[in-house]
């Protein structure tokens, strides 16, 4: 899906995308520098480069990983006027809660809660000093509608997060940081088809039996198709630009309609 972007948007915007080379994380990369910022995000490993983006190598799951990329961007760029956390996944394996081991758990809560932790505490403090800045942290549904079969790690990692990331909103909003969340539900991504891969290994049949499971937990999507990168990262590129300077501390969904509750 094309989303068409105001090119002079984020015209002299520093922004910061961790985990910006596959999926959401490329969507929101690309989402950002078609409004006119400059980019820099990280990954462990080298990909292809992307025209306009800083790449930094580093693992953000670990404290050096972050310091590294941090550090980057204070050097090269002079500091960061957004950061986009976008960043997380799951990668343990289907079966339920008594097949993930305390391995399991600390990868979980390391990618999808503390990596994002640690950039927040290394860059936000220039935004606090400046006055201004925008933070997002995408969270997921599953943080009020786990999937039992094999993300309980992960949802309890983004419940975290989004937890943290209305507290933080409270002490940086007087300070000129608007913080928000973006809690999509299942986006089609590589991460995707990779987790229905792990829940055939654990439980046999075909991807579409896999695929049918992880619908039933969600309960269906009401516009019947996941949402597409893009559409998520035009919901994030929102939220970081001028057009959201009233919108701070909130959460917004992004599910096609999968959670019924208000």
């Amino acid at each position: 899906m094309s989303i068409q972007a105001d090119p002079t948007e984020f015209a002299g915007k520093r922004v910061l995308v961790s985990g910006g080379t596959k999926g959401l994380g490329r969507a929101t990369v690309d989402r950002f520098l078609a409004g006119g910022a400059r980019v820099i995000t990280a990954a462990r490993d080298n990909p292809e480069p992307i025209a306009g983006v800083e790449f930094v190598r580093a693992d953000l799951t670990t404290t050096g990983g972050g310091e590294k990329l941090a550090a980057a961007a204070l050097a090269h760029m002079g500091g960061v006027d957004i950061l986009a956390h976008v960043i997380g996944g799951s990668s343990s394996p289907g079966g339920g809660f008594a097949a993930l081991t305390d391995d399991h758990w600390l990868a979980e809560l390391s990618l999808n809660l503390l990596a994002t932790v640690r950039l927040d505490r290394l860059l936000v403090p220039q935004m606090s000093e400046r006055g201004s800045g925008a933070v997002m942290h995408v969270t997921s549904i599953q943080s009020v509608l786990p999937l039992p079969e094999s993300t309980t790690a992960y949802a309890a990692a983004k419940a975290a997060l989004r937890t943290y990331s209305k507290s933080i909103s409270k002490e940086l909003g007087p300070k000129g940081v608007r913080v928000n969340s973006v809690s999509p539900g299942w986006i089609l991504t590589e991460s995707s088809v990779h987790m229905l891969e792990r829940l055939q290994a654990a439980n046999g049949g075909t991807i579409d039996d896999a695929r049918q499971i992880v619908l039933y937990g969600l309960g269906g999507i009401p516009i019947g198709r996941p949402a597409e990168p893009a559409e998520v990262a035009d919901l994030i590129a929102y939220l970081a630009s001028d057009r959201a300077a009233a919108i701070h501390g909130a959460e917004f969904v992004i599910d096609g309609g999968t959670v019924r509750t208000v």
